[in-house]
């Protein structure tokens, strides 16, 4: 009953804490760190100690894994050199640097005072505890922010793969108290550890993926998906193998979340993403909480060391620094290096004020304080080397987590565009449209009922529709058709769902049968929620730039940013004439769709000699600039 009570009581703290954060604007991580330290000193909270098997084998995967199968393998593709410095070479660099500064005062510093020295090798073990930014506060707090989705994803890419290196890095330590390691032997360790990973985590996404192909239940396959991290886990970190179960689980979750379309049903992908952003928000709040829940018995244990209070906290104030600033020493010259040596990345070069983010987005985590448990009781000033990844955890996350937010609106970092995601959106699904109208010509026969090939393609056409009425123009203040079958349809929902409650009532029919027809209700209602709540703010004049983002153009300042297309399919002259175009162009005045000064016969040009609408932009996929004839300005 006490272990229950007391998870129980866990549970209701997260889910307070979180939903206090999302309520006063606060960071969930840094509140429930705050909230953790706080408990750990009331007298009916029982002393919390983690236990790095608990971490490393119950928390770690899973909360790789639930991020892995919602990266972008195409995009973590990408950016690989930019993801390989951070989590490779930067952990390294870390821990290396870390390991010397808490040796040099741990052992030369200590040993002149006539203190027990800190041998090396618990020196680099501390360094590789301590190099790896948290899995989870980054990018949690850098999509709060709204950064731009190239730097989310290099530090998406950088968390997922950086625990390896380092506890890749911890256990060669660890092993050099026995026998002193060669830089063969070293590189041999990463090479397995690496390697190994990466092959068993190739095996367990295809023996799964032809596994999860047989599964129609969504249940099966939710709960094959939910052991997927642990059967990765331990098929690498096994004594056969001894590979690094993390790389192992990250590669795992990216095949197969990008996988995901073709081998799982819609039913299983929905349960799928369900249960693992419930079982995501336990596990790292959770993981937050515990982080503070740790400062007080690692405060009790600190007192009783040896080493005078002044050296423990030079110590101390020393890893913190270096750990702040070796990351930009790494990142700011590594960047250019490669950039040179290996010419420019595919995306291009990351602007500065991205860089200097990547810079301060280094926050320590549950893994950090995990590891340094793995430490052997004997290990010289083992207390302190406790309080110095702790101090460093909570103070990464205090400072630089609190001050990110803040940095990025001082950088002026432009944020995704609502209106250019609603573009894409709507643009992807006319293409979708067409495909299926074309693949209903090609299947459909003279036997097929008319009426039903009527609302197929009536069906497909409204969803394009929709999409573009979410982008609207600024003077259209009427609801659009698509806002009008929600609320219409909503009340229809509602006033079925309350006939079915009265027959429930009465016991007039079986309550599987019941249970069924209002599961057809519940799924019809959550896609209406779902448009509703994906919505990019339903009108463009809330979408608009500020003046200073349109060089000053009148034009471009009172321009929506975009308005629905007339023609969505291409320009509207070359599909009445037979022609062809090279690019496309949207008239932000009337919605018409023109193609470019490049193709033939330059219709957009033409559009404004003829209507002298002043703004157009462009109508292509990933591009959001947009052009004012009158002024000649771009914006």
């Amino acid at each position: 009953m006490h272990i229950a009570i007391e998870i129980v009581a866990l549970v209701a703290v997260v889910a307070g804490g979180a939903a206090l954060a999302r309520r006063i604007g606060l960071s969930a991580p840094l509140l429930l760190v705050v909230i953790g330290v706080a408990a750990s000193y009331l007298p009916f909270v029982p002393r919390v100690e983690l236990e790095p098997e608990v971490v490393l084998v119950g928390f770690l995967p899973p909360l790789l894994y639930s991020a892995a199968i919602k990266t972008s393998l195409v995009d973590f593709t990408k950016h690989r050199r930019s993801i390989g410095l951070l989590s490779v070479g930067l952990v390294a660099f870390t821990a290396i640097g870390v390991g010397l500064v808490a040796w040099w005062l741990l052992n030369v510093v200590a040993a002149s005072h006539g203190y027990q020295p800190l041998p090396l090798w618990a020196a680099f073990a501390i360094g590789a505890v301590i190099a790896p930014p948290d899995a989870v506060a980054a990018t949690a707090i850098a999509k709060r922010v709204g950064l731009p989705r190239r730097v989310v994803t290099i530090l998406e890419g950088e968390s997922l793969v950086n625990d390896a290196t380092a506890l890749v890095i911890l256990r060669t330590s660890l092993g050099a108290a026995l026998v002193v390691p060669t830089v063969l032997h070293v590189g041999l360790d990463f090479l397995r550890a690496a390697g190994g990973g990466v092959a068993i985590g190739l095996i367990v996404a295809i023996v799964l993926a032809k596994i999860r192909k047989r599964f129609t239940d969504p249940v099966l396959d939710t709960t094959l998906s939910l052991t997927a991290p642990f059967i990765a886990y331990v098929a690498a970190e096994n004594h056969w193998v001894h590979a690094s179960g993390v790389l192992a689980v990250v590669v795992s979750g990216l095949i197969l979340g990008h996988k995901a379309p073709i081998i799982q049903s819609a039913k299983s992908r929905i349960s799928e993403r369900t249960n693992w952003r419930t079982f995501q928000f336990l596990l790292e709040n959770t993981v937050f909480l515990l982080i503070g829940l740790q400062t007080r018995w690692i405060l009790d244990d600190l007192a009783e060391s040896p080493l005078p209070a002044w050296l423990i906290a030079l110590s101390t104030v020393a890893v913190f620094l270096a750990t702040v600033l070796l990351r930009p020493i790494w990142v700011v010259p590594t960047t250019y290096l490669s950039r040179r040596i290996l010419g420019r990345s595919r995306p291009g070069p990351v602007p500065f004020g991205a860089l200097i983010v990547v810079c301060w987005a280094g926050m320590r985590g549950v893994v950090t304080l995990a590891a340094v448990f793995t430490l052997p009781e004997d290990t010289p000033h083992r207390e302190v080397l406790v309080f110095m990844a702790l101090a460093v955890t909570g103070g990464t996350l205090l400072l630089q987590g609190s001050t990110l937010p803040w940095l990025v609106r001082r950088l002026q970092l432009p944020g995704p565009d609502p209106a250019e995601d609603a573009l894409q959106e709507a643009a992807v699904l006319q293409g979708a449209h067409r495909a299926a109208i074309a693949k209903l010509d090609e299947i459909a026969t003279p036997d097929d009922p008319e009426g039903v090939l009527a609302v197929l393609r009536q069906r497909g056409e409204s969803r394009a529709l929709a999409a573009w009425e979410r982008l609207g123009r600024p003077e259209t203040e009427y609801e659009t058709p698509s806002e009008a079958y929600r609320r219409l349809r909503m009340a229809m929902l509602e006033a079925e769902r309350s006939h079915i409650l009265k027959v429930r009532d009465a016991g007039l029919v079986a309550d599987e049968v019941l249970q069924r027809a209002q599961s057809v209700l519940d799924i019809e209602e959550s896609i209406l929620d779902r448009d509703e709540d994906d919505d990019v703010g339903g009108r463009s004049e809330d979408l608009r730039p500020p003046a200073s983002a349109s060089g000053g153009c009148e034009h471009l300042v009172h321009a929506p940013v975009v308005v629905t297309p007339n023609t969505p399919e291409g320009c509207e002259e070359c599909l009445a004439e037979g022609g062809s175009w090279v690019h496309l162009r949207l008239c932000l005045g009337c919605g018409h769709v023109g193609c470019c000064d490049s193709s033939e016969m330059k219709h957009a040009s033409k559009h404004y000699d003829e209507t002298t609408h002043p703004v157009m932009r462009s109508f292509e996929p990933g591009e959001n600039w947009r052009w004012c004839f009158v002024d000649e300005k771009l914006g």
